[in-house]
Formats: structure tokens, sequence, C-alpha cells
């Protein structure tokens, strides 16, 4: 698998560019900003994008969709419960930023749905909390998970914008991200990576 992290936008970010080794297909993940530098990161790497997948539609995870669909052609794919969040920018004016207007998603999203892209398999895994309609996607062959803001190393998704609940949250990082194995390698929404064990273990802020 190819992974590749590119910082984007004021609240910098991570974007995924994400690969088949073997057919050099891809996806992009998160594109929240900074369109010229996604769009160079996916020349470079040579990879066809056949999907940008929104973990969630906050202004700093979608961003930059409008841009990188037109480059690419690609497919949006994202939960049907962040419409009205995509269709109001992401919120961006609740921060007094400007971002352009995203097309809508060509893919809704389902809980348990499996998206193709080469050899890789991208699981759809339901974890609102931090937003209606947050997703991870989980690739199991991988170990790997891209959860948004649901949880960072050391940290846990803020609640506090509309549609965010704690409860919720807990559920899906307790019930969800947990249930994945230890040694499952979390790519979250901002900061390093970390592992579904280490967070077990050290988080602070996952409730028990």
């Amino acid at each position: 698998m190819i992974i590749h992290t590119i910082p984007v936008g004021i609240t910098q970010t991570n974007c995924y560019l994400v690969g088949c080794e073997e057919t050099q297909e891809g996806v992009v993940i998160d594109p929240g900003g900074n369109p010229e530098r996604v769009i160079k990161a996916i020349q470079e790497s040579g990879l066809s994008i056949r999907y940008v997948f929104n973990t969630h539609c906050h202004f700093d995870h979608m961003g930059a969709n409008a841009d990188v669909v037109a480059a690419t052609g690609a497919l949006l794919a994202l939960h049907p419960a962040e419409l009205p969040i995509l269709q109001a920018r992401g919120g961006a004016s609740w921060f007094g930023v400007s971002v352009k207007e995203s097309p809508l998603p060509d893919v809704e999203l389902e809980p348990g749905q499996v998206l193709e892209v080469g050899t890789l398999r991208f699981q759809v895994l339901f974890t609102p909390g931090h937003s209606p309609g947050g997703v991870t996607f989980y690739l199991e062959q991988e170990g790997a998970a891209f959860d948004g803001d649901v949880l960072f190393a050391g940290g846990v998704g803020r609640t506090d914008l509309p549609g965010g609940d704690w409860d919720t949250l807990m559920r899906s990082i307790h019930g969800v991200l947990f249930a994945l194995p230890d040694e499952t390698v979390l790519y979250p929404g901002h900061g390093p990576k970390t592992t579904v064990g280490r967070e077990k273990q050290f988080n602070p802020w996952v409730t028990r």
C-alpha cells in the first residue's frame, strides 16, 4: 500500500493519498485545503485517483473537494448525514474562512460497505460523534484505518460543533475503533499516526 500524508489548510489537516502498488489506482482522503499541493502530490505519485473520500465534511476536510474532483475525475464519497454540513461549505463561515463549494457526492456511504481500489478494500465503519455522519475507512489486510477526527494520538475529536455528541463519540471509539486489532495503525485527521492498542492504554481522554 502506498501512503502519502499531505498537511493542508489552516488547521494542518492530514490529507492522505493512498494507492495500490499493483494497479496504481488510488484515493484521496480528506482534501481539506491547498488543492495545488494535493494535485501536485497526485501527479508526482503517478496514481490514477478513483475516489475522493471525506471522513466527515467540516471545512478543513472538504475544502479542496471541488478542485481535486475536477482535476482527477474521481468520484466523491461521503456519508449522507454529512450532506447538510457539506452544503454549508463545511461550516467555514463559523470560523471566518472561505472555501469553494463542493460538488455533491457520487457515492453515499453506508456502514459495512466496501469500496475496492485496485487490490485495496476500504471498509466503511460508522463512527459519528465528532460529526453526525463521520466514518472510518478500514483496510483489514493492511492493518490500517483512516478515522478522521474521531481518535487522535493522545486525543479525541471535539464535540462542541453542531451535530457533535460526546457520548456518541465514546461509543464510536469503544464500540468500533477499539474493536479493531490492537496493532491496527490509525491515521487520524490531525497529528501523528498511532495504533489502537496504544490509544487503549494511554489516551487520557477516552473515558472508561
